[in-house]
């Protein structure tokens, strides 16, 4: 009698089939976690560009024509605490001033946002 031959994978072939499922799954998370910590990134930086926005906003309401020099501060936004420092200079004209606003998060020193913007002396 023919020994009859069995229908179905080999234990080799289980074992390769499951060391090829288990590199893909590491390296879905790998990327994952890449994707989760750069939202967390993007997340602070749009939360320090807005709290940048909402200084010059508030300049802008005060209505008057900004001292040149350096201010800082503080800011809560979002549950998170933020630091920020204006710098106004003078221009090459007169009627207008330079307005620099870079954003840290509360106890780090690295600049999350930016924000440059030009004002215009209202009473000329």
């Amino acid at each position: 009698m023919a020994a009859q031959r069995s229908r179905g994978f080999t234990l080799v072939e289980v074992l390769a089939a499951v060391a090829i499922l288990a590199i893909a799954m590491a390296a879905i998370l790998s990327a994952m976690t890449r994707y989760t910590g750069n939202a967390a990134h993007l997340q602070n930086r749009t939360l320090a560009l807005l709290v940048a926005h909402n200084r010059l906003t508030e300049l802008r309401l005060v209505g008057d024509f900004p001292a040149t020099g350096k201010s800082d501060g503080d800011e809560d936004l979002a549950g998170e605490e933020w630091r920020w420092f204006i710098e106004v200079q003078d221009t090459e004209d007169p009627a207008l001033r330079r307005v620099d606003i870079r954003v840290q998060q509360r106890g780090s020193k690295d600049d999350l946002a930016f924000l440059s913007a030009f004002m215009a002396n209202p009473a000329p």
